[in-house]
């Protein structure tokens, strides 16, 4: 082959690889639009009927083709915030000891196994919650909790109730153990990510553990760790089927309590979507996933616009 030809060749292969990877990214935001543009068009006849109202109601009457979001979107919520609350401080106590206080060999196994803890089903999850968690979670757990901070002003309300075992704070908790893994995997990595040469100039200078973690590490990833507690949050908004066996599936609010039933957005398709008679109840229902849709868009959008920005700061200080 000549030079002239192979240069050609060079060229045509450049051209066909160039536009074949920018079909697949127009490819990704067509199904992005897409997929909003239809959940519009089959949320439009809610959207029409009910308005801004659809958001601010809490009623629920299917007989009535009345419906409101305030509920699903609340336990929604509420029970992603509640598990990032808990699933947090334990997955920076993960990547804390495996980064800087577990010997060489244990580092790999246990973070091997923590991050396997995201391979496990979510039904598997509901399924263990319900018959083995929420037993021991309403005999134990919750009197404590009851006996303890529901003595506490204005805390208290979030501690009152009987102790079912089902309910926004056992879904709450079971959503923080599925996302674990996920923030710790994240946490980790950028921990680690930090220069050994810092860390180990402020050991030099007599810095505990908890210091150099705090005022060198922590600075260092802070923007990375935002990202990795996003990246749980939008797993946990999305979860279906252990919040499903868990939060209870009731659309009547009766207080700020914890530990009563309540209902979300992902449960409320789950269970009630194959129901829907009416047109406009299947409409509701399509706007709740909209509303869904749009908020966990938001989340991961924003974690990804950290990550990147974690990145484009560790080039730029390399």
């Amino acid at each position: 082959m000549n030079p002239p030809t192979r240069a050609s060749s060079h060229q045509f292969g450049d051209w066909l690889f160039s536009n074949l990877t920018r079909l697949f990214a127009v490819l990704t935001l067509a199904m992005l639009v897409g997929i909003i543009v239809s959940l519009f068009y089959g949320a439009w006849p809610a959207i029409e009927r009910f308005g801004f109202g659809f958001l601010t109601s809490g009623e629920w009457n299917p007989p009535m083709d009345r419906f409101g979001a305030l509920i699903p979107v609340y336990g929604t919520l509420i029970t992603s915030l509640v598990a990032l609350v808990i699933a947090v401080p334990v997955s920076f106590g993960i990547a804390l000891f495996l980064t800087e206080l577990a010997p060489p060999w244990l580092r790999r196994p246990l973070g091997t196994a923590i991050e396997l803890l995201a391979a496990i089903p979510s039904i598997v999850y509901g399924m263990w919650g319900l018959l083995v968690f929420a037993p021991i979670f309403s005999k134990y757990v919750q009197p404590a909790l009851a006996a303890t901070l529901g003595k506490v002003p204005l805390l208290g309300r979030l501690f009152d109730g009987p102790p079912l075992g089902i309910g926004i704070l056992s879904a709450s908790v079971i959503l923080a153990i599925m996302i674990i893994p996920f923030i710790a995997s994240v946490m980790r990595d950028v921990f680690e990510v930090t220069p050994d040469m810092l860390k180990e100039s402020a050991y030099g200078l007599g810095a505990t553990t908890w210091e150099v973690v705090w005022h060198v590490v922590w600075p260092y990833t802070k923007v990375g760790v935002v990202g990795g507690i996003m990246l749980g949050l939008g797993r946990a908004l999305g979860e279906t089927m252990a919040v499903t066996f868990l939060i209870g599936n009731m659309n009547v609010f009766t207080g700020f309590s914890l530990f009563l039933p309540g209902n979300s957005i992902a449960s409320a398709l789950a269970n009630e979507f194959a129901e829907a008679e009416s047109p406009i109840y299947t409409a509701s229902l399509i706007e709740l996933g909209l509303i869904l849709f749009l908020i966990t868009f938001v989340v991961l959008s924003l974690s990804k616009l950290l990550l990147m920005r974690l990145t484009r700061q560790e080039g730029t200080r390399s």
